[in-house]
């Protein structure tokens, strides 16, 4: 009998070592396998219609379907990124030129300001227009400059972009082929009770086809109508802002406001009150509007969060994992709700069963 405990007990070390092991193996790799994972989810409604008219061809239905994931998600992704590499370092060549001089458009502001609001500044001794020119250029140089450092090093990355994107195609195939297998298997040998492992599964499907769905909708209609209002208003970088009004947009309640709402503000300070009302306007009515139909809809309807939670995790995702924290930041605050909330209901299966006191 101890002989056999101890047996079990090393295997479970035995298993533990050898799991924490491949995690690590795949940690380098994490974005591309949970973005295989994530496509692999969001798509396979659509590689089930296709497998039901091609039964006997797998194969061919997960080969289809990887081809129109990479028409409708990937290739656009691609060129939009393209243009946002030679915009932010035209952008960054200008600023460093000084072709563009964020301190002149600060000194028009303040020149544009009423007398109240100069003296307010000089109480909060902010009335040296030369520093904080030097200060607002400084930063803005900077930021342009990590903007551009970023985007100019994925393209000089290359190697190890192409070899992450070869990893996520590969594994979105065989995951869109084999996945149905796989998930059974794991749901068999995960040591949770059955009605729990249903209950995550569902969870986690939902959330992050949700999630992706609803926050890439949102991304990609705000960031394409900021972007076409800053073509309209002439306003220089329009691909630009429209990426970053729409990486913005991944946050809830803030959102591409970040961008639009101070150019609107420098319009009207500077005198220029039709551009001002138009891009203030439309920012409320058109881009806003996007923000407070669809997220409700597609994100938080079928999350069943609240927008403030969507908002923390978004937010501690991004910060630990950067661009893929959206999806994993509110898909493991979701989980953390669902195993509380399964938790509580055994505690309240358990006490509701539990005989009577004498």
């Amino acid at each position: 009998m101890k002989s056999t405990v101890l047996h079990h007990r090393v295997f479970l070390l035995l298993l533990c070592i050898v799991t924490a092991g491949f995690l690590l193996i795949l940690w380098p790799f994490f974005g591309a396998v949970f973005w295989g994972v994530a496509l692999a989810v969001l798509f396979a409604p659509l590689h089930q219609r296709l497998l039901a008219r091609m039964p006997r061809k797998p194969t061919l239905a997960a080969l289809a379907t990887l081809a129109l994931c990479l028409v409708i998600v990937i290739l656009p992704l691609v060129l939009i990124g393209a243009s946002l590499v030679r915009e932010a370092a035209f952008i960054y060549e200008n600023l460093s030129s000084g072709e563009i001089n964020v301190g002149a458009y600060f000194q028009q502001i303040m020149s544009a300001l009423p007398g109240w609001a100069t003296r307010a500044l000089d109480g909060l001794g902010l009335a040296s227009v030369i520093d904080i020119q030097d200060k607002l250029s400084s930063v803005a140089v900077q930021a342009s400059k990590v903007v551009a450092t970023q985007a100019v090093g994925i393209g000089q990355n290359t190697l190890g972009f192409l070899v992450s994107f070869a990893v996520m195609l590969y594994l979105l195939f065989f995951l869109l082929r084999d996945g149905a297998q796989l998930a059974r298997r794991i749901r068999y040998v995960f040591p949770l009770e059955p009605a729990h492992k249903t209950a995550l599964a569902s969870k986690f499907t939902t959330v992050v086809r949700a999630t992706i769905k609803g926050n890439m909708v949102v991304a990609m209609s705000q960031g394409a109508l900021g972007g076409l209002i800053f073509w309209i208003l002439d306003i220089q970088g329009p691909v630009l802002w429209a990426v970053v009004m729409a990486f913005l947009s991944l946050l809830p309640a803030v959102g591409a406001g970040l961008i639009w709402g101070p150019v609107a503000l420098y319009f009207f300070a500077t005198g220029d009150i039709v551009k001002g009302s138009i891009l203030a306007a439309y920012g409320v009515l058109v881009i806003g509007l996007v923000d407070n139909v669809l997220r409700p809809l597609l994100v938080g309807k079928d999350t069943k969060m609240p927008d403030y939670i969507v908002l923390i995790s978004t937010l501690g995702g991004m910060a630990l994992f950067g661009l893929t924290g959206f999806v994993v930041g509110p898909l493991i605050a979701a989980l953390f709700i669902a195993v509380w909330d399964l938790f509580g209901q055994d505690i309240k299966s358990g006490v509701d069963s539990a005989p009577p006191a004498p």
